[in-house]
């Protein structure tokens, strides 16, 4: 117990030495703070008394710079009205040079405009002396003493005057006064009158136009002439040889023309006469006919084929079946081959789409072409083979290469009847 109790005493002892340890640090804390809001006052009077020496400095600063202001103002003021008279002055003076310079430019080009127009009269000037030297054999200063403003020109008859009178005056005016003084005596006198430019310069222009009326005059008129006429006869003999050779050629076609219509209609007839022949033999029972579509004009007819096999009312080949079309076609080609007969026909597996029966009605028709021509006919059909007199035939041998292989039936057929 008296431990605890030491202990208890020892805590007590702790807690007040605590307290006490706190109550001294909120004693220098106090005193510190004393101090500090001490020091602080101190200072707040510092400033305000430098405040209030800043308040009386800028008081009078503030006076000084108002007066200055107003002293700037004033000197603006004045430094404006200065400039508005100097823009004034700047703007007039700008005005005058830029006449100055629009005036000067104006003299420049006037001055360019005058050399030119000098070069231009200088170098016109030049042109008609050079004229009057070449054209007329005579100097400026001689063209000027007796052709000149201050001399006289014959007086201009009127514009209704005969052409006479006129070559006259223009013969007098040419002359010039010297040629009148030194004419004969029974030279007419000639009246003049003062040279005035303007009414020779009308009479210049009427001059001129009278002298464009008359045209030119071409030298080579009669040479032209006669290789234009020697053109005109040669160009009329060739028009003549022309119309010769189209009469002729006219004939020709007209010739050509008849002969046309009378071997077309020879052999139409005959083709229509085999067709109807060869129609019935293909097609037994059957009729079949050419006719033509214009018989007005055989050069520009066509030709319709008409076949009506047995038991069919039907004459149009595209409403017949695939083996009759091809027999009908056949039986064209027949038709024509028997009535203009050819040395040999040609023919690969016409025979390909017939039946037997219609094979056998083809043979007959080949039987009846062999006696007047040669037939060579490509077939796969062995009755066709039967009624040849040779076969050939293209086999390959076992090294590859093709041969031909011909055998005659008529030798074939005497070897297997003996």
């Amino acid at each position: 117990e008296a431990r605890l109790a030491l202990r208890a005493a020892e805590t007590a002892q702790a807690q007040a030495d605590s307290r006490a340890e706190q109550a001294r640090r909120q004693v220098s804390a106090s005193v510190l703070a004393h101090q500090e809001r001490d020091r602080a006052e101190r200072a707040r009077l510092a400033w305000l008394s430098r405040i209030s020496a800043v308040s009386s400095a800028l008081g009078q600063a503030q006076d000084r710079l108002q007066a200055a202001v107003e002293r700037a103002d004033r000197d603006r003021a004045g430094l404006d009205r200065q400039g508005e008279q100097l823009a004034a002055e700047r703007r007039r003076l700008q005005q005058a040079a830029d006449h100055h310079r629009d005036a000067a430019a104006l003299a420049k080009d006037r001055l360019h405009a005058a050399r030119m127009a000098r070069q231009e009269q200088q170098l016109r000037l030049d042109q008609l002396v050079d004229r009057a030297r070449e054209d007329l054999g005579m100097t400026p200063d001689y063209l000027l003493e007796h052709y000149g403003p201050h001399v006289p020109v014959p007086l201009a008859p009127p514009e209704d005057a005969p052409a006479s009178g006129s070559e006259e005056a223009e013969r007098s005016a040419a002359g010039g006064p010297a040629e009148d003084a030194g004419s004969g005596d029974e030279a007419a006198p000639v009246e003049t009158v003062p040279f005035d430019r303007e009414e020779q310069r009308k009479r210049l222009r009427r001059a001129e136009r009278e002298l464009a009326a008359l045209g030119r005059v071409n030298p080579l008129a009669l040479e032209e002439y006669a290789a234009v006429e020697e053109r005109h006869r040669f160009l009329t003999g060739q028009l003549e040889d022309l119309d010769a050779s189209r009469r002729d050629l006219l004939r020709i076609i007209q010739d050509v023309d008849d002969t046309v219509l009378r071997v077309f209609r020879s052999a139409f007839e005959d083709t229509a006469a085999q067709f109807q022949h060869v129609f019935a033999t293909l097609f037994p029972g059957g009729e079949g006919r050419l006719y033509l579509t214009d018989p007005d004009n055989l050069l520009e007819s066509g030709v319709e084929v008409e076949a009506r096999p047995a038991g069919k009312k039907v004459k149009r080949l595209s409403l017949l079946s695939g083996g009759e079309r091809s027999l009908a076609a056949v039986a064209m080609l027949v038709a024509i081959f028997k009535a203009r007969p050819s040395p040999f026909y040609v023919m690969d597996e016409v025979e390909a789409a017939l039946d037997d029966t219609n094979l056998g009605r083809l043979l007959e028709i080949f039987r009846e072409l062999q006696q007047d021509s040669q037939l060579i006919i490509i077939t796969h059909q062995k009755r066709t083979m039967e009624v040849a007199d040779a076969l050939y035939g293209v086999s390959m041998r076992g090294d590859g290469v093709s041969t031909v292989i011909s055998q005659r039936l008529d030798a074939a057929r005497s070897t297997a009847g003996d």
